[in-house]
């Protein structure tokens, strides 16, 4: 087994070098022929339109034709399409066909042209002239843009084969080689026969084998790259299914270069069908692999670094590789033929695919390639470019000193060489300085240790203060320590609402998505407080961990010294280990951890307690709202009676209970009730009290102790040993204007007789006391009720009212009283009884200003007039 290793990597240097030479000599055969692409001779046609080669008709379309040229004296007209050249059939572009390659000026040349008007096609006779040289500035700018696409394959192959070589043990850097290298051989291989026989058939060979396999390649590699695909583990065959499909056009193109399905197919849905049936396979695949790379790069379920390496992929293939996809489905599907231009546009924009994904490999760590190299790499860059700018900027001054003085001395002369000379040198030596500093911030920049722990640490410091969440912390924590110390793994783990330890971020198997904290490893890291190096042969304590490939554990202690968090690292992607000053760096970050996660908690207990009073707040205010709809929102019509209540309760909901209940026409009970309990609990009571009030009030009328006793044993039975509740239950009766009534041990009410002073109530004879008739309700079962009975004259006012009012304390203890009611009634005793009950209610609320109501304040008011017909 050992022989077997030793010899891999050899192995895999000596494939990847022989796919590197083949892709190299294929790409510089084909740069080759696409800059030998333009002809030495000419018929005079296309020369200001360069339509394309329609690979789907094997034509090529004449868009103009110059006057007097042998093209139009050959008969050649606009809007013919030529199908061949020499008696072969047009394969290829027509300015890379063999006879224009090798043709000479005055050699013949035979054509075969489709002409709209005539039925079969007709043939043609010219003769070649020399092809006129570029020289107008559009024809430079062509000849340009030709320069810069023909050199299309070189990002891809320098990309892919400096990934291979430094990944050669990684399946996927395998993948990514292929992959570019199909990419290299997408294009039409312009001009074949300006390379000898051999060659051209190794460049089609090539061409169909990778160009067939671009496709399927392209899905296969992000089905499974950075991580299988949820679409690749739901349809594994697929990638399957398309390189079996790819490999079937090889076969048939291996001779032309150009992959297709295979014969039989066309036989069987003819040759145009064949092609599209080609075409949506190809561009379904391309499709698929945009699927999988946007489910790696969006999906919840993918692992945040794996999610991290995809959306970096993703926007470099979507800007690169999608708009020239799209325009080449539009030539497949519809025949559009786009411009010079904007085909040079587009080949372009897919520069930026390899070049993007350079950028993810070195900056993203896409390919994990080793610290080191990345490094050294960004080094290079930055350092050759600092020259390359300063060379720039120097010889930009010399050349602006030597245009200036130019103008001022004589052309004979060698002043303004020599004093531009001195000007050089004079800048070359001020300059020094200047580019030795700079080369040397370059230097410390990159060769200084990996990070400074000051920055770090105050970085960390100024964006702890903001952070909202266990993820954000546990996010924050992996961006600082990869960015200083880069390991290949981190996970973190946070204190969970079990005691346990629970997985934040990082890739980690199910098994150990939580720990328990108090396994005796983690016991013992947290007495210690410090970073721990995992020991390469760890004890079974450790046998847990060994999935995570731990190296170094950092425990996150809280203010009691107690296990919060950890700190899981894996091996750094440099291969060295973790150094003193790394393990200082981290029990900082720890700490500074720990005190977030303390504020953290801190916030979560403050915003569940503030959610609980929230909705502690919302569920009285519901509670409210349904007992104010128990207090009468109707007032039964009256003859002989005008009357009001109100209640103001000490809290959102209250346990004082008013009612007006109409017995029968004519008929109308007054009732007010005081429940032995404030809040919720008084007024659970009060609605059990005002239920079975109001289930059988209609006994009142014949039976009012049989009323009060039925409810009195259902309020005894439903409450508990300490409940019970004051009463007064009035009947009035319209038309006698006598009032029956039983007191249940409530306050007494107020009866002020009209006769005497209309404006003094105090006087014994002017009020009368409804006192109690019997004992409370729900206190005893066994209860008896008796009521009395007084009549009602002309202008006597009716005053219910609870102990919210006489026992309402002011700010030095002193209580309202019944005697400043009576005072009140008697100084207002002109107002109606809406405004009088106001009166009343104003009065209490100004007397106990300077303190908080402590119970309900609840009034029943009730006149009967003087002049029948007058109560509302």
């Amino acid at each position: 087994m050992r022989g077997r290793a030793s010899l891999r990597k050899p192995l895999l240097a000596t494939l990847a070098t022989l796919l590197a030479l083949v892709a190299i000599v294929y790409g510089s055969l084909w740069m080759y022929a696409v800059r030998r692409s333009r002809p030495a001779v000419e018929l005079g046609f296309n020369n200001h339109h360069n339509p394309q080669y329609d690979e789907r008709t094997h034509s090529q379309s004449v868009e103009d034709v110059v006057e007097g040229g042998p093209a139009e004296r050959a008969g050649l007209r606009v809007g013919d399409r030529i199908i061949g050249v020499n008696g072969r059939a047009l394969d290829t572009d027509i300015g890379s066909d063999e006879a224009y390659v090798r043709g000479r000026p005055g050699d013949p040349v035979e054509l075969t042209v489709e002409r709209a008007s005539e039925p079969k096609p007709l043939i043609l006779h010219g003769v070649f002239r020399a092809a006129a040289l570029a020289g107008t500035s559009e024809s430079l700018a062509r000849s340009s843009a030709l320069q810069i696409t023909g050199s299309f394959p070189i990002p891809f192959l320098l990309v892919a084969f400096t990934v291979l070589f430094l990944r050669l043990e990684e399946p996927n850097a395998w993948l990514l080689a292929l992959l570019f290298c199909a990419f290299v051989a997408a294009p039409s291989f312009f001009n074949p026969v300006a390379i000898s026989a051999p060659l051209r058939a190794f460049a089609f060979a090539f061409r169909a084998v990778f160009f067939g396999m671009l496709c399927p390649l392209f899905y296969l590699f992000f089905a499974v790259f950075p991580l299988q695909s949820p679409l690749d583990r739901r349809f594994p065959w697929l990638k399957w299914a398309g390189l079996l499909l790819g490999i079937c056009t090889v076969f048939p193109g291996l001779r032309t270069g150009d992959p297709s399905l295979p014969g039989l197919v066309a036989h069987l849905v003819g040759s145009r069908n064949a092609d599209l049936v080609g075409a949506s396979l190809k561009y379904a695949l391309l499709a698929l692999g945009m699927i999988s790379l946007a489910q790696n790069s969006f999906t919840a379920a993918v692992p945040p670094e794996a999610r991290r390496k995809s959306r970096v992929i993703l926007w470099g293939t979507a800007v690169g590789v999608v708009p020239i996809v799209l325009g080449r489905a539009a030539v497949d599907f519809t025949g559009y033929h786009p411009s010079f231009w904007l085909d040079t546009v587009l080949v372009l924009v897919l520069f930026l695919y390899p070049l993007s994904f350079a950028y993810a490999v070195v900056k993203h760590r896409v390919m994990e390639l080793p610290v080191l190299l990345r490094r050294s790499a960004r080094y290079v860059l930055v350092q050759r470019g600092f020259i390359v700018l300063m060379f720039i900027v120097a010889a930009s001054a010399i050349a602006l000193f030597t245009h200036v003085f130019s103008r001022l001395l004589r052309a004979d002369t060698n002043i303004g060489m020599a004093l531009s000379a001195v000007f050089g040198i004079v800048l070359v030596w001020t300059s020094a300085p200047l580019v030795k500093r700079g080369t040397m911030h370059i230097d410390r920049a990159f060769f200084r240790s990996a990070y400074d722990s000051r920055i770090i640490l105050h970085d960390l410091a100024e964006k702890t203060r903001t952070v909202g969440d266990r993820r954000q912390l546990a996010m924050l924590l992996e961006h600082h320590v990869s960015e200083a110390l880069h390991p290949k793994t981190l996970v973190c783990y946070f204190e969970s609402g079990n005691g346990g330890l629970a997985a934040i971020s990082g890739t980690v198997p199910t098994t150990l998505e939580t720990l328990a904290a108090s396994e005796p490893v983690f016991v013992e890291l947290a007495r210690r407080g410090k970073a721990w190096e995992v020991p390469s042969a760890g004890g079974e304590e450790l046998a847990a961990l060994v999935p995570l490939a731990a190296e170094c554990l950092v425990p996150i202690l809280g203010r009691g010294n107690n296990l919060i968090g950890l700190l899981v690292l894996g091996q750094r992607l440099s291969e060295e280990p973790y150094s003193g000053e790394d393990k200082r760096l981290l029990e900082s970050v720890a700490a500074q951890a720990g005190i977030a996660l303390e504020n953290i908690r801190l916030a979560e207990r403050m915003a569940e307690r503030m959610e609980a009073d929230r909705r502690t707040a919302q569920e009285m205010e519901f509670a409210r709202q349904v007992q104010a709809k128990l207090f009468p929102q109707k007032l039964p019509a009256m003859k002989t009676l005008e009357y009001t209540g109100g209640c103001i309760q000490a809290r959102k909901v209250g346990g004082d209970y008013y009612d007006f209940l109409e017995l029968c026409p004519g008929r109308l009970a007054l009732v007010l009730a005081d429940i032995a309990g404030k809040g919720v609990s008084g007024a659970l009571l009060m609605a059990n009290l005002q239920a079975n009030l109001r289930s059988q009030y209609a006994m009142a009328v014949h039976d009012l102790p049989r009323l009060l006793a039925s409810v009195n044993r259902l309020f005894y039975e439903s409450s508990d040993d300490a409940s019970y509740a004051t009463l007064f239950f009035a009947d009035y009766d319209d038309s006698s204007r006598k009032l029956r009534y039983a007191n249940c041990g409530h306050l007494p009410p107020l009866l002020l007789r009209a006769y005497g002073s209309s404006h003094e109530v105090s006087e014994a004879r002017n009020v009368e006391w409804l006192h109690s008739t019997c004992t409370v309700v729900g206190l005893f079962e066994p209860w008896h009720c008796e009521t009395a009975e007084v009549q009602l004259a002309p202008g006597d006012t009716l005053v219910l009212y609870t102990d919210g009012i006489t026992e309402a304390e002011n700010a030095d203890g002193e209580e309202f009283g019944a005697s400043r009611l009576l005072d009140t009634l008697g100084c207002h005793s002109h107002l109606p009884v809406r405004r009088l009950l106001q009166a009343v209610v104003e009065a209490v609320q100004q007397f106990s200003s300077g303190s908080e109501q402590q119970d309900d304040i609840t009034l029943v008011i009730a006149r009967s007039p003087r002049i029948i017909g007058s109560a509302s």
